[in-house]
Formats: structure tokens, sequence, C-alpha cells
């Protein structure tokens, strides 16, 4: 939970500095930002939990 606080904290801060400075955000559209976090996180667990399967086939 302390991770996501400090992630939170971070991105925040982060978006305060480029609106001051009025720059244009260093991110992709809403939608596509989190579909694109999305498929990390799920490509990240998919190989998580396919890579002890290959693994045992190979052993």
């Amino acid at each position: 939970m302390k991770e996501i606080g400090l992630a939170l904290a971070a991105g925040f801060i982060v978006g305060a500095v480029f609106a001051i400075f009025r720059l244009p955000i260093p991110a992709p559209p809403a939608l596509a930002g989190i579909a694109g976090i999305v498929g990390i996180y799920l490509g990240f667990k998919f190989i998580a939990w396919v890579a002890p399967m290959v693994a045992s086939v190979f052993n």
C-alpha cells in the first residue's frame, strides 16, 4: 500500500510541475494510457503464470 501512495504522490508532483511550466503532459491520451498500463500488467502476470509450466515441460 505504501508503494501505491508513493507512486500517486510522485505522479501528482510531476503533473503539478508540468502544469506550472505549461508543458504538455508526458502521457498518452487517458484511455490509451490506461489500456497500455493494463496491457503491461497483464503481460507481466501472464509470463509469471506460464513460465513455471514451460519450465516444468523442459525439466
